[in-house]
């Protein structure tokens, strides 16, 4: 652990290369050795950076797989070079490799001729402590084979029974928990509704503890990723074996006891958010074009180095461009703790400033191998009761303009189920800001009507394919979201439809707000 002079040092580091926003002497992860010509690794201007790419045409020459493909590649030896306690690459939040992350990013939008802010907040990461337990009256499961600690889980040490919910009733709603017994743990079946909206309504319900188990019996235990913290402990996601057993103990009238100890420990460290302005365009009409820059479980290369190397590519091929509206592209940090760079940017601007934002986009994995195409389209998030009414309506256009350019090309482009629950677009349409998305999956497990209409493999959309593990992305101690993990045409293809929605909203003379 760096001490706090020497991490003031790496901050000063970081200062030099781009404008900082103070918040004080904060602790920050070590930039020492980082050079910052070219970020350090070399990238020089190309002729494509260097001219005006004023139409759709001269715009989509330029996204090519190639260049994607390096600049993809330079994340992966940021990561090699920065290695976390466990000595694997990493760029998650909090670490060397994520500072480098920023600062490379940095350094080539300020060359580019962009306005570069670097964007500093203080974040409280919750940890588990120790080795939490979770056991039944008669057996024990094993962590991140049976179950895991979900994220943002709250603490705890208790021992109840288990109570499951009636019927069909899934702990979407709060009507499914009528009856419930208080004080009982809730075991619901993941993947009917968004994790936050079944611990919110099971801890209403009185709820001493959530039992999520996965719905799909092909899959196996993985983390649930909370985005907001919970007030009680939350297991999931357990594994379908794991899930029936309780649930049948419980219907046949024995509901079993359970036991569940985590323990937690918090701490506050420094992240950031990287900021680029172009000098073109009305400020009082920004389009937002985003994407998260850091990495959870190693490397990130697929989640989210890859959407952060399709927002650069458009940037510094649009960097000389006049266009009728102003673009802002911002590389969030925190996303894979709980949205937590996005959330900080939209709820401190001020009112004059977040009316000056007409529109988001968000790039969160592009390069999936076994991909679908999905468009992030805020209308179908589970909590969309809770945005402002006018962003569903108004964010039609930038999801038509998706559709029409994969229609164009012959390209099926499919509305994300989930809508955009999880991104940093839902940061933004907390606040009313319109917004849609790109996202070619991750994880698992793909379906036989993804199979049908994207063609590909069963299981998992990366990792080992065809397999139903999990993949790679979201599974801690596996360390293979590395570049092997990415599909060049998948990134060319998202990133070319990126290009074309941002070009378009760029230039759009009328919107209805």
């Amino acid at each position: 652990m760096l001490n706090v002079y020497k991490r003031f040092l790496a901050y000063a580091l970081l200062c030099a290369v781009v404008a900082c926003q103070p918040v004080g002497l904060q602790q920050t992860p070590s930039l020492a050795g980082l050079d910052t010509v070219n970020g350090g690794y070399g990238l020089g201007p190309r002729s494509c950076e260097a001219r005006v790419n004023d139409t759709l045409a001269k715009l989509e020459e330029c996204i090519q797989r190639a260049s994607l493909w390096r600049r993809l590649s330079v994340f992966q030896r940021i990561a090699k070079q920065h290695p976390g306690t466990q000595g694997h690459p990493n760029r998650d939040t909090g670490t060397a490799g994520y500072a480098a992350s920023v600062a490379y990013v940095a350094q080539l939008m300020r060359n580019a001729g962009y306005a570069v802010t670097i964007q500093q907040y203080v974040y409280k990461k919750s940890e588990v402590e120790g080795v939490p337990v979770f056991r039944s009256d008669d057996r024990s499961y094993a962590l991140e084979r049976d179950w895991y600690v979900a994220r943002l889980s709250g603490a705890g040490t208790l021992s109840a029974r288990v109570a499951a919910l009636p019927g069909t009733a899934t702990g979407c709603t709060p009507n499914d928990f009528a009856g419930f017994a208080r004080g009982s743990v809730a075991l619901l079946r993941a993947g009917d509704c968004d994790f936050d909206s079944q611990v919110e309504n099971a801890e209403a319900a009185g709820a001493a503890a959530v039992i999520l188990y996965a719905g799909d019996p092909q899959r196996g235990a993985y983390e649930a990723r909370l985005i907001d913290s919970a007030r009680v402990p939350v297991i999931g996601v357990v594994t379908p074996a794991v899930g029936l057993e309780l649930l049948q103990r419980y219907r046949s009238g024995r509901a079993p006891t359970v036991w569940i100890e985590i323990r937690k420990h918090s701490r506050s460290d420094l992240d950031y958010n990287v900021i680029a302005d172009s000098p073109y365009g009305n400020p009082q009409r920004t389009v937002a074009i985003d994407a998260h820059l850091d990495a959870i479980y190693g490397e990130g290369m697929l989640d989210n180095a890859s959407g952060s190397t399709s927002i650069l590519e458009i940037a510094l091929n649009l960097a000389k461009t006049h266009t009728v509206n102003h673009l802002r592209y911002i590389w969030f940090g925190g996303e894979e703790i709980g949205l937590l760079g996005s959330r900080y940017y939209t709820t401190h601007l001020t009112p004059s400033q977040l009316h000056d934002i007409v529109f988001d986009i968000d790039a969160d994995v592009t390069a999936t191998p076994n991909y679908d195409i999905l468009i992030a389209d805020p209308g179908h998030a589970t909590k969309v009761k809770r945005f402002p009414p006018n962003v569903v309506p108004d964010s039609k256009i930038g999801n038509d303009y998706f559709k029409d350019y994969f229609q164009s090309g012959g390209v099926i482009g499919r509305v994300a189920r989930f809508g955009n629950d999880g991104t940093d677009s839902f940061a933004f349409s907390l606040v009313g800001v319109p917004n849609s998305g790109i996202l070619t999956e991750q994880d698992c497990c793909k379906h036989p009507w993804e199979k049908k209409v994207w063609g590909g493999f069963l299981g998992n959309y990366e990792g080992k394919i065809p397999s139903f593990n999990g993949g790679c992305v979201d599974n801690p101690h596996r360390w293979c979201d590395n570049l092997d993990n990415n599909d060049p045409f998948v990134l060319e293809l998202a990133t070319k439809a990126l290009a074309y929605v941002t070009f378009k909203l760029a230039n759009r003379r009328h919107f209805s707000w």
